[in-house]
């Protein structure tokens, strides 16, 4: 049995009935994908949140093509970002054909946000960054922001250039996040493979991803869904209660956030020392927008135009950080639908919708010349609360392997010992991982 649908889950439940484990997955929610799901509001499909990948996140595809969804995500032929500040020219980021690590340098060369020697500054704090190996422990009591700045980094270079990765893949402020994961985001994208920053987004609604193939591929396969089921308690036989009736099972994965994890766990399967608690959570709010006319693309921003397969833009010296082209894939017909996405939301999580179309408004109008003459025809908020673990100091050692100290019984989810941050690859990595360890526990069953 596996508690919990959204990309851990599903990840372990396909990963496990292709290798001829049947599965029952068991669901709260009306709907499979978890972080990443839609809404109906009026004729729009809305995604809760704006999920993008890039071409290193090799697992998530994996998983998109176990579902037969591959053809519904577009990758950039290059890893192309417009950077967008007010009242002047567009920055722009965009890779090269040479070789790793050289790829990017003709890029941080040309950036115009950063004076030249702030970008003579960035490439020798990359080359140092270049050197750390992620998976040194010492770097996880390091904050990324204060080990940048000992290599010459000033708050505007930590904004403006390592803000726009750091931020939106940790979820966090560059000064507050991890050292470790930092390092492990910047090799992997940024000094890995050439393409490895290429950005993918989805050309369909979350559901129509995630959520829908997935019940159809488990169904084919001949597993279970349940619904709408709540589970209340998880025991070491294993047995999991799902509304009131206890389940026996071969194996059980956790699929669920930490909070949830820790609540259901019985207190002998619970890792010891537990220290759940402090990896704590992170928000992160959209400001979405939808405009009379298009304002995001063409002289709208200059000579930095929005690249055909990438719709979506960063901004610096704004408080917005991200702005994603929502209109097709929402089924707009006429106009411009924007998503403004915010991520380490702190200060934006609990002020009213009134009081951030306010302050959002007049500043896409700085950022985008088109929307001054443009009309709103309609503003509204979405909130994730808990959008991911905090990813500060001290929380690698907080985030528990998959086996638990209950034979059968195992973790899935973002939050879990990935080595990847809080996001989708590592929510399906997690569950691979899980799908492996129920594997090797049933041949140990059946080997007795």
């Amino acid at each position: 049995m596996i508690v919990g649908g959204g990309l851990a889950g599903i990840s372990a439940a396909v990963a496990l009935q292709e290798s001829g484990v049947p599965v029952t997955l068991v669901e709260s929610r009306p709907w499979l994908g978890g972080a990443t799901h839609s809404f109906a509001r009026g004729d729009l499909r809305v995604d809760n949140g704006q999920h993008v990948f890039l071409r290193c996140c090799t697992a998530y595809q994996g998983l998109l093509r176990r579902l037969r969804a591959e053809h519904l995500v577009e990758v950039q032929e290059r890893f192309d970002v417009p950077v967008l500040r007010p009242g002047t020219e567009p920055g722009r980021l965009r890779r090269s054909n040479l070789p790793s690590p050289l790829h990017l340098l003709p890029a941080l060369a040309r950036y115009a946000p950063l004076p030249v020697t702030d970008r003579a500054r960035a490439v020798r704090a990359a080359a140092a960054l270049r050197r750390l190996d992620p998976d040194d422990p010492d770097l996880d009591g390091v904050a990324a922001g204060t080990w940048l700045a000992g290599r010459g980094q000033r708050a505007w270079a930590r904004q403006a250039l390592w803000g726009l990765f750091l931020t939106s893949a940790l979820n966090a402020e560059v000064d507050d996040a991890a050292l470790g994961l930092s390092a492990m985001v910047c090799r992997r994208a940024l000094f890995g493979r050439p393409d490895a920053a290429d950005i993918g987004v989805p050309l369909v609604p979350l559901d129509e991803l995630h959520g829908g193939p997935a019940l159809r591929r488990i169904a084919e396969m001949g597993g279970t869904v349940r619904l709408k089921a709540k589970v209340e308690a998880v025991t070491t036989d294993p047995k999991v209660v799902v509304d009131g009736v206890p389940m026996a099972a071969d194996a059980v994965v956790l699929a669920v956030p930490h909070e949830a994890a820790a609540r259901l766990l019985p207190a002998q399967a619970l890792p010891d020392p537990l220290r759940w608690d402090e990896l704590d959570a992170s928000p992160i709010v959209n400001v979405h927008v939808v405009y009379d006319r298009k304002v995001l693309h063409g002289p709208a921003i200059g000579r930095a135009r929005v690249p055909r397969h990438a719709p979506f833009a960063a901004a610096v010296g704004s408080p917005v950080q991200w702005v994603f082209d929502r209109t097709a894939v929402s089924g707009l017909h006429s106009g411009q639908y924007l998503a403004v996405s915010l991520s380490a939301a702190d200060r934006w999580i609990d002020m009213p919708a009134a009081e951030l179309r306010a302050r959002f408004l007049p500043e896409l109008r700085r950022l985008l010349p088109a929307a001054r003459d443009a009309k709103v025809r309609e503003v509204f908020v979405t909130r994730e609360r808990r959008a991911t673990f905090r990813q500060r100091p001290g929380t690698a050692a907080a985030r528990p392997g998959a086996a638990t100290r209950a034979p059968g019984l195992f973790l899935a989810g973002a939050w879990t010992d990935t080595g990847w941050p809080d996001t989708m690859e590592g929510a399906v990595r997690s569950g691979l991982t899980a799908a492996r360890l129920v594997r090797r526990h049933l041949e140990g069953v059946r080997d007795r």
